[in-house]
């Protein structure tokens, strides 16, 4: 009777473990699958902004998608200073920023704050908006999204889409 018992608990943890192991092996398979993309626009965004800005480090990397889809990269250029490189999804026409002509993440993080008291920010991201260069905050307050494009030199609001 023992021993039965015995090899029906051994059958249990065994197919438990098993079970186990298959859920991280499918969660892992499926986490690399679902990063692949932005990964991969990292990796190409890096390599156009090493070849036309001379970037050397990369500290943030944005992917901004409006009307147009731009990849973004803050660090520092070969003379050690601050850059952004703005890429279009095609990989024309790079923009290259001097990062202390305009806002920081962080500084626009705290302007939206201030400005539009959002429950909470979910992403901020750095492109360009008619060939200007914009943060874009998204946040979310009193239940309702919004997204809001600041001027990345002066944080002043070029366009708002509230409440939806």
């Amino acid at each position: 009777m023992t021993n039965e018992r015995e090899r029906r608990i051994q059958r249990i943890l065994i197919g438990v473990i098993v079970f186990l192991l298959s859920f991280i092996l499918l969660t892992s398979v499926l986490y690399v699958r679902s990063t692949r993309p932005m990964r991969q626009a990292k990796e190409e965004a890096t390599t156009i902004a090493k070849k036309y800005a001379k970037l050397e480090t990369v500290d943030r990397f944005y992917w901004f998608n409006r009307q147009d889809t731009y990849f973004s990269l803050l660090g520092k250029n070969d003379k050690d200073q601050a850059i952004a490189v703005i890429i279009p999804e095609t990989g024309e026409k790079v923009t290259i920023l001097d990062q202390k002509e305009g806002l920081s993440e962080d500084e626009i993080r705290e302007l939206a704050f201030q400005e539009y008291q959002p429950d909470k920010i979910l992403k901020v991201e750095l492109g360009l908006e008619d060939q200007k260069p914009v943060w874009e905050v998204t946040l979310r307050r009193d239940g309702a999204l919004s997204y809001i494009l600041l001027d990345f030199k002066d944080g002043k609001e070029v366009k708002v889409i509230q409440d939806i």
